[in-house]
């Protein structure tokens, strides 16, 4: 099994670049839609939520209220701090048990927002970074999920620089281009990762 980090900052394109590995034979583990699951209604992850920053944050019907929790804690690092310790474990436990259930000879990619931040690198054979500039970002945030200018300026200062996501990958995937050329270099790097998981493999003769 090749254990593979996908991360970069909101608005880069991830899901994208995750998408395309996928239709190539990779098992994808994403990290945001677990964190979705694990503070689902009648979870003890949003009873913990719910205690640490009070009803405010859930919706008429007792789900989460995620773009008011956002604006809560994007806007205070002390409060983004706190839900991350409560969220993090869950996500993390649940990641590994879908990483168990993959094949031996998977390519398991792990879409991990916050990969950098919380210096996970070494959890992964191969870290993958997808970038784009700032203003692609932003624009994407504005036009494409809707956010207010200044919850998308508020998200992208709470993440890692761009400098320090650098530091960390094996492999960088440049998303400021168009969907077609974006293909091809994810067609090569998924040539890599086969490469990397087969050389991976123990030889089977003795």
């Amino acid at each position: 099994m090749l254990k593979v980090g996908l991360t970069g900052g909101i608005g880069a394109g991830k899901s994208e670049v995750s998408r395309l590995l996928v239709e190539r034979g990779a098992v994808l583990i994403d990290a945001d839609r677990i964190a979705r699951e694990v503070v689902a209604p009648g979870t003890p992850g949003l009873a913990a939520v719910v205690e640490a920053f009070g009803e405010e944050v859930l919706t008429a019907d007792g789900s989460l209220d995620r773009p008011r929790l956002g604006s809560i804690v994007f806007a205070d690092e002390a409060k983004l701090a706190t839900l991350n310790a409560i969220v993090h474990p869950l996500v993390g436990a649940r990641s590994r048990e879908l990483e168990e259930a993959a094949a031996d000879d998977a390519v398991v990619v792990h879409d991990v927002p916050l990969l950098t931040e919380n210096r996970l690198a070494p959890l992964y054979d191969v870290v993958i970074v997808v970038e784009a500039s700032p203003e692609t970002q932003l624009d994407r945030l504005l036009r494409l999920r809707g956010m207010t200018e200044e919850d998308a300026r508020a998200r992208m200062a709470a993440q890692a620089t761009r400098e320090q996501r650098r530091e960390i990958a094996d492999i960088v995937i440049d998303n400021d281009v168009p969907l077609e050329d974006l293909e091809r270099r994810v067609k090569d790097v998924w040539a890599e990762l086969t490469r990397r998981s087969q050389a991976s493999r123990p030889s089977s003769q003795e």
